[in-house]
Parts: C-alpha cells; structure tokens; sequence
C-alpha cells in the first residue's frame, strides 16, 4: 500500500469518526457501500453486522462470515479470533437477505470479540437516494458512538417522489415539502438536522452525516450548500462530509463550521 493510498483510508476513517467503537449507518444512499468501504479501509479487526436485513456479505470483502442465530452468535464469534473481518448475521427466510441483530446483543458482542470496530447498517431504503425514518427507525445498536446519516447528492433536483424517496410522507412531514416537490439542499439540510429526520434516537452519539455521490464538480456545489445550511440549524455535529464511495479516493470535502 502506498503512503498516499494509506493516508486515504485514515483521512476518510477519521473524517467519518469510523476508527473505533460501534459505528452506525443510517438514511440512503450508499450505506452498504460505505459499510463496506471502511471495513476495507480499516487495518485493525472489524466486526460487520446489521440490525435490519441485509444482503449475503459479498465474497470479495475477504470476510469470515458467520450465520446464526441469537443465542449462537456471541460463541461463534468469539471463535473467531484468528480472521481480521468477521461479518455476522441471522438466518433468514428470504434467500436473497439476512436477518439483523436485536440492537441489544451488538455492543455485548462487539466487546467480547475484541474488534476496534463493528460497522452495523441499521436501517433500510430499499435502494432510494433519500429517506426519513419511521417511527420504529432507525434500528441503532444500544451504546452506539457514531451515527454516520447518508443522503445521496445525485437526490438533489430530483423530484420528491417514491422511486426517489424512500418514506415519502416522511419527508414531507419533517420538512414541509410536498409530493412533486424538487429536493433542494435546503430540503436536504432540513432532513439532515431534524430530530426526527437524521438525528432520530441517536442520544449522545457523534454524529456525521455523510453526502455520498458527489461525483463531479456541479454535484459538488449544491451538496455543499446543503451541507453549509444544514450546520447552521443544529449544533450537533460539527461537519459533514462530501464522498464518493466508488471513487477511489473516495473522500471529497469536509465541511466544517
């Protein structure tokens, strides 16, 4: 590896507060991609797992993967000392997704088996670039420390509507827009810092939102208005960050007060 792509990792690691801990992601947009990209980018023992359903891991992460149920799942893991990534899940009765953890057993795991971090999706959008909670969302792990909110960039001037958005009335409800509406960085902002949008259920945790696919110039300046806007309606976290998760260098601003 070389220094510059080393230097890479830990930027977007730190950028993120995705070093240690029990580190959360939440909203739409790129979730299992950025899961999956600071897994890769750690170079300690990574722990991955998701509260909610979740895809097969991909084969290509190089992860011991362990499928089992609850009261299995601890000792299994444990037993896994000798591999670096551990991806853990339920059984489910869908071919095609996993079963999440109940949001109590993930810390309890996560401190026995020793990882410096565990990445948790915690909740879903069923591919949508944008999306607000439910009231029983998201599905964050007891004790988490960071909760990384994504949105993607490409959703700004887009249309608010259901192949877009996930949760539409949600959206509407906690920002005022309407169904049809254009989704504006102000929209994006307001989702961003609302306590009932991005900041749901995430007590004292860090948080960082993250703006992911801002691919090119143009995308770039509206994520940044929004990203700028969304600072100056809360206090609760002190940037965003502006990636490109496929990128390889995925890292592309923080934007900070």
């Amino acid at each position: 590896m070389s220094d510059s792509t080393e230097r890479d990792r830990e930027a977007l690691l730190e950028a993120l507060a995705a070093t240690r801990g029990l580190v959360a992601l939440v909203g739409a947009g790129g979730k299992k991609t950025t899961l999956y990209r600071l897994a890769r980018a750690h170079a300690g023992r990574i722990g991955i797992t998701a509260t909610v359903a979740i895809p097969p891991f991909p084969e290509d992460l190089g992860a011991h993967v362990i499928v089992a149920a609850t009261s299995a799942l601890p000792a299994l893991v444990d037993q896994a000392q000798q591999h670096r990534i551990v991806a853990f899940a339920r059984p489910s009765d869908k071919s095609d997704r996993l079963a999440g953890l109940p949001p109590g057993e993930v810390r309890r795991i996560h401190e026995s088996a020793g990882f410096d971090v565990t990445l948790v999706k915690a909740d879903g959008a069923r591919s949508r670039w944008i999306k607000a909670p439910d009231p029983d969302e998201p599905q964050l792990p007891e004790g988490v420390d960071t909760v990384i909110p994504v949105v993607s960039a490409r959703a700004i001037g887009e249309r608010l509507r259901e192949d877009i958005a996930h949760r539409v009335d949600r959206i509407t409800a906690i920002t005022g827009a309407q169904p049809g509406d254009i989704i504006t960085p102000d929209l994006v902002a307001r989702l961003l810092a609302d306590e009932q949008g991005a900041l749901k259920g995430a007590g004292k945790a860090t948080m960082v939102p993250l703006i992911n696919m801002v691919d090119n110039d143009e995308i770039a300046v509206v994520a940044r208005q929004a990203a700028r806007w969304a600072l100056a309606l809360t206090r609760r976290f002190d940037r965003v960050i502006l990636a490109s998760m496929e990128a390889d260098s995925p890292l592309v601003e923080i934007v900070a007060r």
